[in-house]
C-alpha cells in the first residue's frame, strides 16, 4: 500500500491528512448521523473515526513508514480521550471486544496489527510498570519509569537489558519471558525506529525478493 501511494512521504502525509481534514461524511446509508460519526465530530482528531473498529489498526502503521513517534502520539491521544470507567466510556459499539482490546495491547505498549504475523506493533506505553504472568509460567514486564501524561514519546528501549530499535516485538520474545524498559520523553526521538531493518514484516519485501 504504501509503494502504491508513492512511497513513505507520500503516504505519511495521506496519513497526516486523516487527522488534519474536518470531520467529513456521508450519512445517506444510515439516514441520519449515528453516533459513531457524532464522535468523530466532536473529538477534533478530523475524519479519524476510532469508535468504526476496521481503522483501529491504521495509528500503527506509521511504524512501516518510518514516523513511529507519530503512533505514539496518536495512540496515547485516543486512550486519553476515548476511553472512560463510566457507561458511557467506550466509543462507537463494542463489538466482539475489539475496541477493549485495543486499549488493553495499547496500554501495555504494543498491538497486534497483522494476527497473521507473529509481530506486535510498538506504541506508547500508558503505565509505569505492568507484570504479565503467562501460562507457561514466564513472565514478562513492562517498565517505564519515567512515564507521565506529558512524556508520551519513546526516547528509548530496551529488552532484557540491549538496546532496541525495532518498531515490533514478537510472539516468541514474550513467549520466553522479557524485560522491557521503556526511556519516555516529552519530545519525539525521529531518529529512532527509522531505519527499513526497524520496520515490521511486510509481505512487499519477501514478493521482492522471490522476484
Amino acid at each position: 500500500m504504501i509503494n502504491l501511494m508513492g512511497g513513505k512521504k507520500e503516504f505519511n502525509i495521506m496519513m497526516d491528512s486523516v487527522f488534519n481534514v474536518p470531520p467529513l461524511f456521508d450519512d445517506g446509508y444510515y439516514g441520519g448521523v449515528i453516533h459513531e460519526i457524532r464522535e468523530m465530530q466532536i473529538m477534533n482528531m478530523g475524519n479519524y473515526a476510532h469508535g468504526n473498529q476496521p481503522i483501529q489498526h491504521m495509528i500503527y502503521l506509521y511504524n512501516y513508514s518510518g514516523e513511529p513517534w507519530k503512533t505514539q502520539y496518536w495512540t496515547r491521544e485516543v486512550m486519553d480521550k476515548l476511553y472512560f470507567a463510566t457507561p458511557d466510556g467506550y466509543c462507537g459499539d463494542e463489538d466482539n471486544g475489539q475496541t477493549s482490546a485495543w486499549y488493553v495491547f495499547s496500554a501495555l505498549g504494543f498491538y497486534p496489527v497483522c494476527p497473521g504475523s507473529d509481530e506486535y506493533i510498538v506504541g506508547s506505553p500508558l503505565f509505569k510498570s505492568v507484570k504479565l504472568n503467562l501460562s507457561n509460567g514466564k513472565k514478562v514486564t513492562i517498565k517505564a519509569p519515567d512515564n507521565a501524561p506529558d512524556k508520551r514519546y519513546i526516547h528509548s528501549m530496551t529488552v532484557n537489558g540491549k538496546n532496541y530499535t525495532k518498531n515490533y516485538l514478537t510472539h516468541d520474545q514474550l513467549l520466553k519471558g522479557a524485560a522491557i524498559q521503556f526511556r519516555m520523553s516529552s519530545q519525539p526521538n525521529t531518529g529512532r525506529g527509522t531505519q527499513e531493518s526497524d520496520t515490521p514484516y511486510s509481505f512487499s519485501r519477501e514478493f521482492r525478493v522471490i522476484h
